[in-house]
């Protein structure tokens, strides 16, 4: 049996339908499935059994020799949540009880760590393990992560295969219910239906034009792709970037989200939020030589690729993946 934790949010339910694609379909999904808007996500996927969160750790205790794999992909991902209290509960302590079971009944698992880490970028965008004791993220979400990947590496005893995979700028179906968490993707869709045009932050620093700010954007079929991937090839336990190795505009983003839509292009550039501004990233780009290390060799979704599929396949018609 494989397990999915966060399996009504939108990694984990795409990940859900990637398995099942796959044809497998015994699966423990596992979540707090109290919102009804997420839990659309699970409409018509397959699985064997459904538990909440809190009592994920009893299930294993009881039944930990039917499982042959964890992906650990719950967490609160809510950057502007500054309650350092809930980070430690539900991202921090709840992954290490997670990697400890998995160390006691020799478990594989995979978890969700994220870019967040990397903070402004001071240390660039290397997945080496020697430069994660000296990121600094910028929000209580971002340090929950980093606090947890260096406490992965410190740990005498580990999962007979795990890995730590860092989460780029993720878009595409079944993000609905994240409200301003969803995608910039997401939320561009939605202005240009509701007005006509899209709002993008303008720059305040003069090496980038308005608009010109850098992300690695990564469609989540690729995210879950790799998971797959890693779930049949565990052969090099260690943290991992997960982007396109390849930095794209939000100008671009734009631009993509009208062409989709068949419409000509109307931005307005906006200030960005002074509360935000000195913590505002302006270049994320994953280096995903340590990935192709392992073999895998797939190519990625281009931006106009991804945003050309997630709007006419998915967003125009409320399509879930």
């Amino acid at each position: 049996m494989i397990i999915v934790t966060g399996a009504a949010g939108f990694i984990g339910s795409c990940l859900v339908n990637k398995l099942n694609n796959k044809g497998i379909s015994d699966i423990l999904v596992a979540d707090d499935f109290s919102n009804p808007a997420k839990n659309k996500n699970l409409e018509r996927k397959i699985f064997l059994e459904k538990i909440h969160r809190d009592n994920l750790f009893y299930w294993i205790d009881q039944n930990h020799s039917d499982v042959s794999f964890i992906f650990h992909i719950g967490a609160r991902t809510d950057t502007a949540e500054f309650d350092v209290e809930i980070f430690d509960r539900l991202n921090l302590n709840y992954t290490k009880s997670l990697w400890n079971l998995c160390v006691r009944y020799g478990i594989p698992l995979i978890y969700a760590s994220s870019a967040a880490t990397y903070g402004l970028g001071e240390h660039g965008y290397d997945d080496n393990h020697e430069i994660i004791p000296a990121l600094k993220p910028l929000n209580p979400y971002g340090v929950s992560k980093n606090d947890f990947d260096k406490w992965s590496l410190l740990q005498e005893h580990k999962p007979v295969y795990w890995a730590g995979l860092k989460f780029f700028n993720v878009f595409g179906p079944n993000e609905y219910h994240k409200g301003r968490m969803a995608s910039v993707i997401f939320h561009a869709y939605r202005q240009i239906v509701k007005t006509g045009k899209v709002k993008l932050f303008r720059s305040h620093r003069p090496d980038f034009e308005d608009g010109k700010q850098l992300r690695d954007f990564i469609y989540v079929k690729d995210v879950v792709d790799v998971m797959y991937y890693l779930m049949n090839h565990h052969d090099h336990s260690g943290i991992y970037n997960l982007g396109t190795g390849k930095a794209r505009s939000f100008l671009d983003l734009a631009t993509s989200t009208f062409k989709s839509m068949n419409r000509e292009p109307v931005i307005e550039f906006i200030d960005t939020p002074d509360d935000i501004r000195d913590k505002y990233q302006y270049f994320t780009e994953a280096r995903m030589d340590k990935l192709r290390s392992t073999g895998y060799d797939s190519g990625f979704y281009s931006l106009e690729e991804g945003i050309e599929e997630y709007v006419q396949e998915f967003l125009i018609n409320g399509r879930y993946f």
